[in-house]
């Protein structure tokens, strides 16, 4: 199959590229995307998060009043769960583990069906080259401008691009990554994709 190309202005430019049909031709599978887009999520979680129990709670460990004799409910300590301010039953620990299991076949069949619904979609713009001359914000915000891009952008390049880098770092509605790096959360979230013709050969040959 072949995509089309686009010049800086965003127009239709002359001739296009020739990519495999597995990668870019895919039919959708929803499901698949959906385990794919968790795991990776699930993945990116650090265990930070814990909570006290009974034993870690600083409470006295005084019994709150006689057993019996006062009408109310008995109660051994204040660190009980059902008390405010008590230990939680069973408590969330550092060490829990979120990690999600995709086989590698599956995450390349994932990542294959996420580029062809881009490209069906329309989402996905394939240009010659991206570059800019100096690391210089403004100059990049006026370059995705007037390529016809209002919202948010994600660039694939080949390689590390040290200006673009650094142009991209303080818009917030921008992100440049190398093709190889490119994941299935960033590729669904943005609502345009750019692409050059290195990184479009760089995805073919990551996901073969």
């Amino acid at each position: 199959m072949e995509l089309k190309l686009i010049d800086k202005n965003g127009k239709a430019a002359k001739g296009g590229i020739t990519v495999s049909e597995v990668t870019f031709g895919r039919e959708f599978n929803e499901a698949l995307v959906h385990q794919v887009v968790v795991a990776y999520m699930a993945n990116a979680r650090t265990a930070t998060r814990a909570q006290l129990g009974r034993g870690n709670v600083s409470h006295t460990t005084h019994k709150p009043w006689n057993q019996k004799g006062t009408g109310r409910a008995r109660s051994g300590m204040s660190s009980s769960p059902i008390w405010r301010g008590g230990g939680r039953a069973f408590p969330n620990s550092p060490d829990e583990n979120f990690s999600h299991k995709v086989n590698r076949k599956a995450y390349r069949a994932g990542m294959q069906s996420i580029l062809s619904e881009l490209v069906r979609q329309e989402r996905l713009s394939v240009v010659e080259e991206f570059s800019i001359e100096a690391p210089k914000t403004k100059m990049l915000a006026e370059k995705i401008k007037g390529m016809g891009y209002q919202d948010s952008v994600l660039v694939l390049i080949d390689g590390f691009d040290e200006n673009l880098y650094l142009s991209a770092r303080n818009l917030p509605n921008v992100m440049v990554l190398e093709a190889q790096y490119a994941d299935p959360v960033s590729l669904v979230r943005f609502p345009h994709v750019v692409a050059t013709k290195a990184a479009v050969k760089k995805l073919e040959e990551v996901l073969a």
